[in-house]
């Protein structure tokens, strides 16, 4: 059966869910305090997935219902907000109920289950009967919240329809007495149900902070009746996700939590938060707790119910350990705010780097950058800017050297800092990729030469290249592209393998070795599973991607994609033709640009459509 059928079943009073839009106009403010107690339930097509706003309640199952109101009703209840997941309960065995763990994982399908009717060959003696549930799994979400996608895949599970005694001892029921471990949630459903927030820990070793995103309820948790603030800093104080932690610190003391009971965090008339914990202050006072409190800080700085300007934290009696302002916490950030905007910059048509000029609406003439790089002196055909703004690096345009150079003063053209092992005969995509600085100032770049392939990263820019240990980067591996995360953790690859280039995203792991700093690129995680190929990409931010890619028998789309691989329909950019580049800046104000075969140079101002700037132009990039 469809999962609209189900639901068309469920809408007749027999299981099924009620659900409610809150579209209370002025009274939005405050809630909808009220729910109908009257009327028929209405049938429900399955929540968009931007319908936040959609309240769905779990409906009991009716005395003596059959089994497939009883499999329907349970499937309803699963995405329901009920506190405890007390109604989905009902529909289980007692000692079903009692095991059940939905908080255990999340499987997301791309719509919701199918549920077909009951395979009474997978019970011959007749105690029972077995419904398949199926549909095409597109991630799952572990107890640490973590989103892990996939390429759809079928999915395919049974739930397990035995009779119970009833309540009066006399009378049976069916109940389900096996199903599926956690929730299994279509996409539509998840997405209402859940949003993406960014966890932050320190690098390893580090002074500034590295984004870690997770999901959590969009309004209370029905396993832990928490709000999404209280769930926020209790996924902090879990730790970092498994993905994540061999590149990170966490601070405070291990089994450092909230302290029992706390199921609200609200903030004063002063916007501060008052954060209880359960532990005692001689285990985290000083500088842990400056530090635990800049993470709480930064990571609350994503919610956008709650604005946070100060963060108490307390001990496990409930005096106050430390205190610490958002201004103090800004020093921890890894893009720190300047008061200025992000330049971007590009090539012309000889090769020349510019800096391009994007503020208002109208279009300015692009300016000279000083330097070798910006007279032309090597043409080039890629480019990339350090942080700071002050140096760049160029690849030349037969892709045979690296050169970096002040973008900033006049100087002499100085020697490359790395050179590619190609043969000389060879084409410029066998020889070195687009650089990419981090935000330690060091300079990133691969070497595509057929037999001698290698990434390589330049300390400083111009210190002593230390080639990276990849153990993924075999002789049928290309990486086309990469882009470093700001903090320096995180590496975007564009990887061709078997003629299919994918969006991977790999872990920068440091080690002091004997005579110099030992690098690797380490467990690779696809970020863009749903797209055949992928073209282009560029960080947008802490943990976002801006991606230009096809999904299968598909147009070319450029969408925003967390790190993470989870998205959003809503995160789609509008379209245009022939992209064969993208930047985008780390603050959301800021355009996004582009390189396209047919405009040549354009920006995407917020709120605003695509806009001609340049026409005979490539690679554009903003700093990194």
């Amino acid at each position: 059966m469809s999962a609209d059928g189900r639901r068309a079943r469920a809408g007749r009073g027999r299981g099924g869910r009620l659900t409610v839009l809150a579209v209370c106009g002025g009274l939005l403010a405050t809630g909808c305090a009220t729910m109908p107690d009257s009327g028929e339930v209405q049938v429900v097509r399955g929540a968009g997935a931007g319908d936040s706003q959609v309240r769905v309640y779990a409906v009991a199952p009716r005395e003596n219902a059959v089994p497939d109101e009883i499999v329907d009703g349970f499937l309803e209840a699963m995405t329901s907000d009920d506190p405890g997941f007390a109604t989905a309960r009902k529909y289980l065995t007692r000692q079903a109920a009692e095991s059940w763990k939905p908080e255990q994982s999340i499987t997301v399908l791309a719509t919701a289950p199918d549920r077909e009717p009951a395979d009474r060959n997978a019970d011959p003696e007749n105690q029972g009967r077995a419904y398949p549930i199926s549909g095409r799994k597109v991630a799952t979400v572990d107890a640490r919240h973590a989103y892990q996608p996939n390429r759809p895949v079928e999915y395919a599970q049974a739930i397990h329809v035995v009779q119970e005694a009833a309540a009066n001892g006399k009378d049976k029921e069916w109940r389900i007495d096996s199903l599926p471990p956690g929730l299994v949630l279509g996409e539509a459903d998840f997405l209402r149900n859940y949003r993406s927030v960014n966890k932050y820990y320190f690098a390893s070793g580090e002074d500034w902070l590295v984004a870690d995103p997770v999901y959590i309820r969009q309004r209370q948790d029905p396993v832990t009746r928490m709000d999404p603030v209280t769930q926020t800093v209790k996924a902090l104080l879990e730790g970092p996700t498994h993905w994540l932690r061999p590149a990170v610190d966490s601070p405070f003391p291990t089994g450092t939590g909230l302290k029992h009971g706390v199921t609200s965090l609200t903030t004063d008339d002063q916007s501060t938060l008052k954060v209880p914990l359960d532990v005692k202050a001689d285990r985290f006072g000083g500088e842990v707790c400056r530090r635990l409190a800049a993470q709480l800080l930064v990571t609350l700085g994503d919610l956008p119910s709650v604005q946070v300007d100060q963060v108490e934290l307390q001990d496990v009696e409930n005096n106050v350990v430390c205190r610490l302002g958002k201004g103090q916490a800004a020093e921890f950030e890894a893009v720190r705010e300047t008061g200025r905007e992000e330049t971007p910059y590009f090539l012309d048509e000889a090769g020349r780097m510019k800096a391009l000029a994007t503020s208002g609406k109208e279009a300015v003439r692009p300016a000279e950058v000083p330097g070798p790089l910006g007279k032309g002196t090597v043409p080039l055909g890629a480019v990339a800017v350090a942080r700071g703004e002050t140096r760049a690096a160029g690849v030349s345009k037969d892709g045979a050297a690296l050169y970096v150079s002040s973008i900033t003063t006049e100087q002499e053209p100085l020697p490359p800092v790395l050179k590619s092992a190609a043969a000389p005969s060879a084409a410029s995509e066998d020889r070195l990729s687009q650089p990419s600085w981090d935000g330690r100032g060091d300079l990133w770049v691969a070497d595509r030469a057929p037999g001698h392939r290698r990434l390589f990263v330049v300390p400083d820019g111009t210190g002593k290249r230390i080639e990276v240990r990849t153990p993924w980067l075999t002789e049928d591996t290309r990486v086309e592209s990469l882009r470093v995360s700001a903090d320096g953790v995180r590496i975007a690859l564009l990887i061709t393998r078997d003629g299919r280039t994918t969006l991977q995203i790999g872990r920068i792991e440091r080690q002091d070795g004997t005579d110099e700093q030992v690098v690797s690129v380490v467990d690779l995680q696809a970020a863009a599973p749903r797209m055949e190929s992928v073209s282009a990409v560029s960080w947008a931010g802490p943990s976002r991607l801006v991606v230009v890619g096809r999904e299968a028998g598909g147009v070319q789309q450029i969408r925003y994609l967390q790190t993470d691989g989870s998205t959003s329909a809503t995160l789609v950019l509008p379209g245009l033709n022939g992209v064969n580049a993208v930047a985008a800046p780390h603050k959301e104000t800021e355009p996004v640009v582009a390189a396209s075969g047919n405009d040549g140079i354009v920006r995407l101002m917020p709120g605003a459509n695509w806009q001609p700037v340049v026409k005979s132009g490539t690679v554009p990039v903003y700093p990194g």
